[in-house]
């Protein structure tokens, strides 16, 4: 039996117990089904290998050796992952194409007793529908984005956000990347495929008829591209704009940047890319408050400098007006609760 599906949602709302990728662990961590374990029949080696053997020698004898080694593989897993599973177990299966990877794993844990099924198409049908989504349809959610100059704790507030309840789509959580020249994070980015695949699972799990909360963006957030439908859809989104004083997000960016404040030399060589648009004056000045270990002074510098006059020069491109504006004295702990409150408000009435 194989599984086959029109949409995506359908796909991802499968019913089965877990779902199996048997691809090698290379093309797993590109990307997979949202919530798939990797349980390969072949290794990034053993894959190259009979593959060459396929190319090189004859199809045959590549399929042969291919056999062997998805069966032993398979023997592992059943031994150790998957021996704690009982008779009820279903589990859905695929591979790259729905081809011999899954097929003959499906068919190795049917024979055990187990109700396996595999995805019509494998990988490639799972894909198609993530593009369909994401390059081709129109989103049929309706977005509405949180606004305001850096430092206004935007992402911080839309976590609380949805902590309350909110339907929300965190960009830069999927991006793996804090969205600015300084916002790398630990662990790096996904590739693009992984990017698109978290965020069409998130969106999946969404209520049409609700509100969905994002952060205003650029079209890209590190090296990741945010993909056209959610892109047309941020463009036209209605803004809820944060406002807040410069000394009070200059303490907080302080807080939540001093891994990179903290280490000089990497910031230096960051911002020596902005000499061509700021001027060397400029940068020289950032790097004397970082060599005098200054983490305030260059934080509120780089704002007034820097991201203050690029988030007004792109605001002004877009040329859209908030649709709510919030005025929040400080960031601390109690403002930052009742903003978000605020925010989950006006969600509901904008919904």
């Amino acid at each position: 039996m194989a599984l086959t599906s029109d949409s995506l949602i359908d796909l991802l709302n499968h019913g089965y117990d877990c779902v199996i990728d048997v691809r090698s662990p290379a093309e797993f961590a590109e990307d997979h089904v949202p919530g798939a374990i990797n349980l390969p029949v072949l290794d990034n080696e053993e894959r190259a290998r009979v593959g060459t053997i396929y190319k090189q020698q004859s199809p045959f004898l590549a399929r042969k050796l291919g056999a062997a080694l998805v069966f032993r593989n398979a023997s592992r897993h059943l031994e150790e992952r998957l021996s704690h599973h009982d008779g009820g177990w279903r589990p859905l299966v695929y591979c790259w194409r729905g081809g011999q990877r899954s097929g003959s794993f499906a068919w190795m844990l049917g024979q055990i007793g187990w109700r396996s099924e595999v995805i019509e198409g494998g990988y490639r049908t799972y894909r198609r529908l993530v593009n369909r989504m994401l390059y081709e349809d129109v989103l049929p959610y309706r977005l509405v984005a949180l606004d305001g100059f850096t430092g206004t704790a935007k992402t911080d507030l839309l976590h609380r956000a949805r902590d309350l309840g909110a339907q929300v789509l965190d960009l830069e959580g999927a991006a793996g990347h804090r969205g600015s020249l300084l916002g790398g994070m630990a662990g790096g980015q996904p590739s693009q495929k992984a990017f698109e695949s978290e965020l069409a699972g998130v969106l999946c799990r969404f209520d049409p008829a609700r509100p969905v909360l994002v952060e205003a963006e650029s079209s890209k957030i590190g090296e990741r591209i945010i993909p056209p439908t959610i892109w047309e859809a941020m463009k036209i989104a209605p803004r809820i704009e944060l406002r807040v004083p410069l000394e009070a997000r200059t303490q907080y960016l302080v807080r939540a940047y001093d891994d990179i404040l903290s280490d000089g030399e990497t910031l230096t060589h960051k911002l020596s890319f902005l000499r061509a648009h700021r001027g060397g004056e400029v940068v020289d000045g950032w790097n004397a408050m970082i060599d005098a270990g200054d983490k305030a002074g260059v934080t509120r510098a780089l704002m007034a400098q820097h991201y203050d006059p690029s988030y007004l020069k792109s605001r002004k491109a877009i040329g859209v007006e908030p649709a709510e504006v919030l005025d929040l004295p400080d960031l601390s702990e109690p403002v930052l609760a009742d903003t978000a409150a605020r925010i989950c408000e006006m969600l509901e009435r904008m919904g």
